[in-house]
Parts: C-alpha cells; structure tokens; sequence
C-alpha cells in the first residue's frame, strides 16, 4: 500500500450544496473531549467545506448537551442524540446515514486520533485513488507514541487474526479513524452489522477487493475522560472476525463459549502433564479405581481457567464483580461436575448396548460414543451456565 499522498483536489465548495466531507464522531461519557475535538477539526477543516456529526448515546455526563450549546453557534456542527440505543458501530452506522458528505470520515472523540491528516485522506477518495482510507499508526510516517507494550501486543494481534482469517492487510484493522466514499457506504451499508467496536472490520472484510489506502499519524495521549478498551472490546472483535469468516448464523456467545473451552481442555493436558512428570500418586475415592493427583489436579485448573475467561470474555455483561467470585466459581464447580457426570454416562449407556458397533466397528464407535457424550455434556453445561451460573445480572 503507497502511503505518499495523491495530487491534492481542489477543495472549495458551494456552501449552498452538500459538503464536501462528513466527519462523524460518536461518543459517550465524553463531555470533557467534545469542544476540544470540535475546535481541533475546525481548524484542521478551514479550507474544505465540511460538517461535523456528534452521535452521542445519551450520556449521563451530558456529552450531547455541551455539543449541542456548541453546535447552535456553528453551523458546521449537527448533534444526534440517540435513546434507548447504544455502542459505537450503531451510533457510527446513524451518523453514516444521517451524513451528507461526498467523503465520509470517522473519529474518535478522546483526541487521540490525528485530525490533520483528515484533507489527505479525503484527497485519496475524490481523486479515485481508494475506496476508503485508513488513518493507522502502523503505516509509514506513524507512531504508537505512548502506547503501552500490552496495547501494542493487542493491535499486532489483531491485525495478525484479521490477515489470517479474512485476508485484510491493513495494519490496524481495530482502528476507530478512517474515510471512506459515499458511493462506498452506499453499497455495503446494508450488509454491514452495527454491533460491538468493530465498525471498521465489517467493512474491510464484507468486500474483498475494496481498494484501500493508509495515512500514518502519530497516536496521542488520552488527556481527559477514561478510555473504552476493556474485554470487551477484544471479544467484541473475535465475534467480528468469526462472523465475517463463518458466517452470521453461528451464535456469538456459544462461539465464545467453545472457544474458552478449548483453551481450558488445552491448561488441562498441559497441568496433568506437568504433575504427571512429578508423580504425585493417586488417591481412592470411595471403593473405586485409585485416581491420580495429575488427572485431578489437570479438572480443576480447566475448570478454573473456563471460570475466570467466561467471566470476564464470555458474559463480560453478566460478570461476577471481585467480591463475589467465590461463589460464581461454585456454582460452576457443581454445572462442571453435572457436564462429567452427563458425558460418562452417556458414553457408558451407548458402550454398554454397543451403539452402532455393527456399523461402525468397535473402535469407531467408541469414538462415536465419545464425541456424543461430549456433545451433550458441553449443551447442558452452556444452559446450565447460561441460565443460572451467568444470569443476567446487575454489577454491583
């Protein structure tokens, strides 16, 4: 991708006609970044005709009120105040819809993107050169600035999932500053999903040859307010990717669900190993078979690794707070011990009447049995989990 800047368009414009450039900044719990960002795109702006769209989620700060006294002083500056209603995409896609820019542009409202760069990245759109620009901190000329070492492992991550699954190569897929061209939006809108904090995601990955651009610019501070990366953001994301790469009929939690299921199966082989190569013994239960400490010890770290990532991935929204973790992770325990109990039975039951050994052979209906017995223990563990373990619930 060049990122050498295009001949730049001519930038006037009738006042009378629509502007040349929409830029739409949602935002929530933002009221102390809203006049500053207005002021900073009013001068980085002054020579293009443009209008500024504030999508505020109704925000208890009054984000939207501060922006709306601005905004009956300047012209330039329309607030859509939503009810009822939240979360970045949706607000991003109302502000799309309700534009009337040649050139659409998206910014975030904390100060940290580069609004300068905002003529360049309208200059490769009308000159035909891009479809939709990219303002990243990964392209030539940009920095992280600051950026803490784990924000930084997140960003290369992510573009790394999203090169992978859906072949996109731009640096910063996560990126909440880009541009695109009316004609663009027009034709992807309506396939576009407006969930989460992915925006940008859905439309570099519905269209495959979308020509793209990227403009480095250096990443800034947060000065004021409190930032809106948390987990779920990052989930927010893998559902992104996973949608867009499998389709939308598989649901996101169950996704999620599974997902963190395999990383526990994963600790539980790992544990078990490791204790295994130490050698602790066994211990018998009641009359049974002597059970080793490995096996025993690989359950329970699998069973507190699926815990503490469903808590804080899965049903971010549900979570345990910190004070009442203990007894979320019982509550587990006992749905975890209901799954075994369901999935060995199960694989007993069909061993027993030889399910499908006709068929199948001896040992491919084992495995057979296996994988139903496993089928139906992860079913109801999720309801189960579902229902009483995650329960919509209110944080406290």
């Amino acid at each position: 991708m060049t990122n050498s800047p295009p001949t730049p368009v001519e930038r006037r414009h009738d006042r009378r006609s629509p502007p040349v450039l929409s830029v739409i900044s949602p935002t929530f719990n933002e009221a102390e970044n809203v006049v500053p960002l207005l002021e900073s795109l009013a001068a980085a702006l002054a020579g293009l005709s443009h209008e500024v769209i504030i999508v505020d989620d109704d925000s208890p700060d009054r984000t939207w009120e501060i922006a709306e006294t601005y905004a009956a002083a300047h012209p330039t500056v329309r607030v859509l105040r939503r009810f009822g209603e939240s979360g970045l995409s949706s607000a991003v896609v109302a502000g799309l819809q309700t534009a009337r820019g040649e050139v659409l542009a998206v910014i975030d409202a904390d100060g940290q993107h580069d609004e300068t760069i905002l003529p360049t990245m309208v200059d490769y759109i009308r000159s035909g050169e891009a479809d939709l620009v990219v303002g990243t901190r990964g392209a030539e000329g940009g920095t992280y600035g600051e950026f803490s070492a784990f924000r930084r492992l997140i960003s290369w991550v992510a573009a790394l999932i999203a090169k992978i699954f859906l072949n996109v190569g731009v640096s910063d897929p996560m990126s909440g500053f880009f541009a695109m061209s009316r004609s663009t939006f027009q034709e992807m809108g309506p396939r576009i999903n407006p969930q989460g904090f992915k925006i940008l995601l859905e439309f570099l990955g519905t269209k495959q040859r979308l020509r793209v651009r990227e403009v480095g610019y250096e990443f800034r501070v947060r000065q004021r307010g409190e930032t809106k990366l948390s987990p779920s953001v990052i989930r927010s994301y893998l559902l992104a990717v996973a949608e867009l790469r499998l389709g939308r009929q598989i649901k996101g939690q169950v996704f999620l669900y599974a997902l963190v299921g395999l990383v526990g199966f994963v600790v539980n082989i790992a544990t078990f190993s490791i204790f295994e190569a130490i050698d602790l013994g066994a211990i018998r239960i009641g009359f049974s078979t002597p059970v080793r400490w490995s096996l025993l010890i690989g359950i329970q770290a699998s069973i507190l690794t699926n815990f503490l990532l469903n808590n804080y991935f899965t049903f971010w929204e549900q979570r345990f707070p910190a004070k009442s973790l203990l007894g979320g992770l019982m509550l587990f325990e006992v749905i975890s011990i209901i799954g075994v109990v369901i999935h060995v039975g199960v694989f007993q039951g069909l061993q027993a009447n030889r399910f499908g050994e006709g068929l199948l052979g001896a040992s491919p209906a084992r495995l057979v049995h296996e994988v139903l017995g496993f089928l139906l223990a992860f079913v109801s563990n999720y309801f189960l989990n579902v229902n009483y373990t995650w329960r919509r619930r209110g944080l406290t």
